[in-house]
């Protein structure tokens, strides 16, 4: 502020600074990343007596000034007769200050305390909400700084803190950027309890909370979710280096140009060639000559000559090789009577309590990272579900007391940190059965948050889609914030499921901006199917929306996303039953108000739905998805969706705007594969030409001239200009 404060005081972490010159309040919180600045306004009755509001009922606009009775951390507000009649208190509990607005004795009234004010913050937070809906039936999650009336937050991944704003009765509305609000507190004379605005800085969030290891996310190692294929869901054990490169090579036409980034190895290991893991030889480098008869560093060089990014299956939390075992005996554990303890992993367990064993582990992580070339390691048998995974197994009272060092608060976490340290710090590591309670979060930059998509030798069932789904609701509030959730792959196979399932795969997968790895016999997929694939391709870059968990098969999935040229939501309306069925939902329910109008896309089917008010509802069929781009109205032409990605615009589209009579767009094409634009119409609008910059644009008019229908075709990847001019 630059105008001399006529108040000025710390209440607990904050700084309070008021000038009565236009009512400016200054809450500035010690640490320096919060910051409010903004303009005080109380509206209330022209006229208030001793008995409550006087004869003139009209609404007037009071002051807020400083005290006038030596109370230095109570502002005032006075009528239209300068006189005081009620009271801001300014309230503090170290992290958290609030407004408390109430009456002077005596004076019965209501009115509405106004606070329009900036908030400074952390340069990476974004809007979100750290407060649970009441039947809340909404999965949410964001692509940018979009704002929605839920929010109650700003949240910062890189310092797992929040600036939370609340308080009853709240209402909070966004005027321009995320951070420029305006917030009320009602003063009433029935509901005290609605008279409250709170601001707090909320540290460690996450930490605090469900994830003790929690460390800021390193984007520069891993700046996005990642993509890729794995041979495990259709091959098992069966793919060696020539089904894999088979495989790469198709990939590397059809997806690599999409954003498909990694190969990863599954089933190398010596003595691989049948389940179970543990009788694989997990904790050496000795790859199974048949399957892989060339080695493994040449198959990563391979792998890397198609554009691909190579990637390595590991579980070496012990071991089948008897060889291994005889030769490193007091590396494992055994049981009272001398016996080796088995687990998912080994028919020998490892103790990480053993120096020297995780020395083991660093070497052979080192080696397959820096001498074989492998940059994306996928460990398996990490937390798990039950007590045949080492986590579980490790904590045991019976097995702790068999450890080399029984004093060692967490043995799991020493295996998990000699894997970062072997694979070094420029390499991605992907935590199998990770969990965000567990030791993983403070090393591996991915979870895999599912149970596996198929059972071995099965093909993919509705119900491994229904756990998926339940596993990514459950706990896609810690995607990105704490690592980048994985769901295990998407299989769309016509062999294994119909369309509609298919379609809901693809959207369980992809929408909330989770890993995307591809599981099929690629070239033997239809060409819907690979077009399913190829618009889920790249991850949408994605936040949680609702930093708390939620349960259920929720039966709606809002993305929403914000960029320079607009916002809209991306909602998917999911029927998991086995019966047809209406699914809806009201703007409340993403965070909008009811008066916003929206024109809708549905993407599967590929229909317009026209002007949108209030609430959408439509039939979907059993076991099935609609998926809708929700547009804000405008009295222009406006872009409505986009085939090239399920996002419907989050990816591919860079700018829109509107100029007089020409609606000037661009977008990014990709080289030898048409992507259709479409365009909403309104009356009055008449499309007389499209001009690119590069490439080829041709349109089509449907749904009556409601739509505009733009596809643009480019020899090579590249981003085009393009213009419709009415």
């Amino acid at each position: 502020m630059s105008a001399v404060a006529d108040v000025a005081f710390d209440a607990g972490r904050w700084h309070v600074s008021f000038v009565d010159h236009g009512a400016r309040l200054s809450l500035a919180h010690a640490d320096g990343n919060a910051v409010i600045d903004g303009t005080l306004a109380f509206s209330a009755p022209a006229a208030v007596t001793g008995a409550g509001v006087g004869r003139d009922a009209t609404l007037a606009e009071w002051r807020v000034v400083s005290p006038r009775d030596g109370v230095r951390d109570r502002l005032a507000l006075v009528d239209v007769r300068d006189n005081v009649n009620g009271y801001i208190s300014l309230q503090h509990d170290g992290e958290g200050i609030s407004l408390l607005v109430y009456h002077r004795t005596a004076f019965a009234y209501e009115g509405t305390l106004s606070y329009n004010a900036a908030i400074r913050y952390c340069s990476d937070a974004y809007p979100c909400s750290l407060t649970p809906k009441r039947n809340d039936r909404v999965l949410s999650v964001k692509s940018g700084a979009a704002v929605s009336l839920d929010d109650d937050a700003l949240y910062s991944p890189s310092r797992d803190e929040a600036f939370q704003i609340a308080g009853c009765g709240l209402r909070r509305t966004v005027d321009g950027a995320p951070c420029q609000v305006r917030i009320c507190a009602k003063l009433q004379v029935a509901d005290a309890t609605a008279n409250v605005l709170s601001f707090k800085v909320v540290k460690g969030w996450y930490r605090n909370r469900w994830v003790p290891y929690w460390r800021a996310p390193d984007r520069v190692r891993s700046p996005h979710a990642p993509t890729g294929w794995l041979s495990w869901n259709t091959y098992f054990d069966a793919a060696g280096s020539k089904e894999n490169l088979d495989e790469a090579r198709f990939a590397a036409t059809h997806f690599k140009p999409f954003g498909m980034e990694i190969w990863n190895i599954e089933s190398w290991q010596d003595n691989s060639p049948r389940l179970p893991v543990s009788n694989f030889h997990n904790m050496n480098l000795e790859t199974y000559a048949v399957q892989f008869p060339e080695g493994m560093k040449w198959l990563a060089d391979e792998i890397r000559k198609l554009g691909f990014m190579p990637g390595l299956w590991m579980a070496p939390f012990g071991t089948g090789s008897t060889n291994f075992y005889k030769a490193h005996t007091d590396w494992f554990l055994h049981d009272a009577q001398g016996k080796p303890i088995r687990c998912w992993n080994g028919r020998f367990t490892l103790d990480p309590t053993v120096p020297e064993a995780r020395e083991h582990l660093k070497r052979i992580f080192d080696k397959a990272s820096h001498e074989w070339g492998y940059e994306f390691f996928k460990i398996d048998g990490m937390s798990g579900r039950n007590h045949g995974y080492c986590a579980h197994l490790y904590e045991r009272p019976e097995i702790r007391a068999r450890f080399h060092d029984p004093s060692c608060p967490n043995p799991f976490e020493l295996c998990v940190k000699a894997f970062r340290e072997g694979i070094g710090d420029d390499r991605i590591f992907l935590a199998c059965q990770g969990h965000f309670t567990g030791a993983e979060a403070a090393y591996a930059d991915a979870s895999r948050t599912g149970a596996d998509i198929v059972h071995p030798n099965q093909p993919v069932k509705w119900s491994n889609i229904l756990l998926q789904a339940r596993c990514t609701v459950n706990q896609i509030f810690a995607h990105s914030n704490v690592f980048w959730s994985d769901p295990d792959c998407m299989l769309v196979s016509q062999s294994a499921l119909e369309r509609e399932q298919a379609q809901v795969e693809a959207t369980v997968v992809a929408l909330p901006g989770q890993q995307t790895f591809a599981g099929d016999k690629l070239a033997e997929l239809a060409p819907d199917r690979v077009r399913l694939i190829q618009q889920a391709l790249p991850v949408c870059p994605t936040q949680p929306a609702k930093l708390y968990p939620q349960f259920g098969h929720l039966p709606i999935w809002d993305l929403h996303v914000s960029r320079p040229f607009g916002d809209w939501h991306v909602v998917a309306l999911f029927n998991w039953g086995d019966a047809d069925q209406r699914v809806g939902f009201d703007w409340s329910e993403i965070g909008e108000p009811d008066g916003r109008r929206f024109v809708g896309w549905e993407f599967w089917g590929g229909r317009y739905l026209g002007r949108l008010d209030g609430r959408l509802e439509l039939d979907v069929p059993a076991r099935g998805v609609r998926l809708v781009a929700l547009q804000p109205e405008c009295a222009h032409p406006q872009f409505l969706s986009s085939d090239r990605h399920m996002t419907q615009g989050a990816v591919g589209l860079k700018d829109q705007r509107w100029n007089g009579n020409t609606l000037a767009v661009v977008a990014e094409a990709v080289g030898g594969f048409p992507q259709t634009l479409r365009f909403a119409v309104p009356d009055g609008f008449a499309l007389k030409s499209v001009e690119s910059s590069v490439g080829k644009a041709t349109s089509a008019s449907e749904c009556d001239g409601r739509v505009i229908a733009v596809t643009i075709e480019t020899p090579n990847t590249a981003t085009v200009s393009f213009s419709l001019m009415f």
